[in-house]
């Protein structure tokens, strides 16, 4: 896979980090609740971080800041999944979760797909 296509994945996920991050941040427990709105943060955080180099079909750019930035959206995502209980039961809040879940996990996955190419010498 090459890292234009990596980028492009990834960027596909980043769509679920965002409607996520939208649905935390219009949710009445996000007014007041400063940890689920700093994960909220975080999570445009992230987004924001990518956008240029996306913008400009820069893929070694990216894939550096989005392996730089992914154990800070993880913690997030850990974070969110300890206050969870907390914060709210709804089936909505649960199924935010799974998907921020799925799309970390297949961002990272794409992150070592690239370091692992990178590392492997050209036959």
């Amino acid at each position: 896979m090459s890292p234009d296509e990596i980028m492009r994945r990834i960027d596909t996920q980043l769509a679920h980090v965002w409607v996520v991050r939208t649905f935390l941040k219009h949710s009445e427990e996000a007014e007041d609740d400063a940890e689920l709105y700093e994960i909220v943060r975080v999570l445009y955080d992230y987004c924001l971080a990518l956008g240029p180099s996306l913008t400009a079909g820069d893929a070694d750019t990216y894939l550096k800041l989005a392996h730089k930035k992914l154990a800070k959206l993880k913690q997030a995502a850990a974070h969110f999944a300890e206050i969870l209980p907390r914060v709210s039961a709804h089936t909505n809040f649960q199924m935010a979760r799974a998907s921020l879940d799925a799309a970390i996990a297949e961002i990272e996955r794409l992150v070592l797909t690239r370091e692992i190419a990178s590392d492997t010498p050209a036959t």
